[in-house]
């Protein structure tokens, strides 16, 4: 064993879902339960691999999150780093994972490793994968090798960055990975090795006192005639992500009103595919890309709709204007 006064400090937020949820015993479903103590204590493994210390912050299923709670957890995150430790993992329910992740690592601006975990099965089933996901976060977050490569996601013994991380499958294990582009790096039995680097990385730091503001994300299907957009404005919303056909595609019918839109917030356009790069200048029909973006909307590059959603809200309360968003999406798309 690493003697301790030599080995990493790593620092274990507990924000509950799947991986702290056991059964009460009354015939229903499994919920909330186990605090951070218990989380750490289920692998045991974890004190050969560094010193660690733990709470629980705000924990509630993964469904129930916020971005506004996203900027309480990066600030405490950024306390601790401040406060001397080397790494930091975040715990949470995975419904909401792959954006938690990406927000984070928006908000948070050190060079040392976060790392988001959690479970997809809960610690009553045979095989729960809890324990194994946390015991790779730390060793993660430990390990040198992560440094600088923003905020990243350890599941199943594989290592993701977050703007490309989506999950796939609603209850396997391996629901976790990066359409099109692959994790980064893996874990193989101690040894952490990630041999693929994430270009440049964005800051958003949103004005004092800012919540993030409403953005609506709409999902373009066969037939859309784009009535929804229009009503967009009075609801209050502040911007919208439009995950559009293929490479960035709209039916003729919703063309107009998005053009309408974009006159009043900022509409960005992306895929519904979830993966590559939107086109800016391949097909020139009515409602191509080359036709939207010529009327104001902005590309989303290669985020997909909800890593989307979640920068644009970022950005807005940040104060950012359409042209440093699109900076921002061309940065992260490279």
């Amino acid at each position: 064993m690493i003697p301790t006064a030599t080995r990493n400090r790593v620092h274990v937020l507990a924000l509950g879902g799947t991986i702290a949820m056991t059964s009460p015993g009354d015939g229903h479903g499994v919920r909330p339960a186990l605090d951070a103590r218990a989380l750490v204590a289920s692998a045991p493994e974890i004190s050969a691999v560094a010193e660690v210390g733990f709470d629980a912050f705000r924990p509630v299923p993964g469904a129930h999150l916020r971005l506004s709670d996203m900027q309480a957890v990066a600030a405490r995150i950024d306390d601790l780093l401040d406060g001397g430790v080397n790494g930091v993992v975040v715990v949470q329910g995975t419904d909401t994972l792959e954006e938690t992740a990406f927000a984070l690592d928006l908000l948070c601006g050190s060079d040392r490793p976060i790392v988001v975990t959690g479970a997809m099965r809960n610690p009553t089933m045979p095989g729960a994968d809890g324990p194994a996901n946390l015991l790779g976060a730390v060793r993660v977050a430990a390990s040198s090798t992560a440094s600088g490569l923003g905020t990243l996601v350890a599941m199943n013994d594989e290592i993701h960055a977050a703007r490309f991380v989506r999950k796939g499958h609603t209850s396997r294990p391996s629901a976790f990975g990066c359409a099109g582009v692959g994790p980064i790096g893996w874990i193989a039995e101690e040894r952490v090795r990630i041999p693929l680097r994430v270009g440049h990385r964005v800051r958003v730091v949103p004005l004092p006192g800012a919540q993030p503001p409403p953005v609506a994300l709409v999902s373009v299907a066969l037939g859309d005639d784009g009535r929804v957009l229009d009503r967009l404005v009075d609801l209050g919303y502040a911007g919208v992500v439009l995950a559009a056909f293929g490479a960035g595609h709209l039916p003729e019918r919703m063309v107009d009103a998005a053009a309408r839109l974009a006159d009043a917030m900022p509409v960005v356009l992306t895929s519904r595919t979830g993966a590559g790069e939107g086109l800016r200048g391949t097909y020139d029909f009515p409602g191509s890309e080359i036709d939207l973006l010529s009327k104001g909307l902005l590309s989303g590059g290669a985020l997909d709709p909800y890593k989307m959603r979640v920068l644009l809200s970022l950005a807005l309360s940040a104060g950012w204007d359409p042209g440093r968003i699109a900076d921002a999406i061309e940065q992260l798309s490279g």
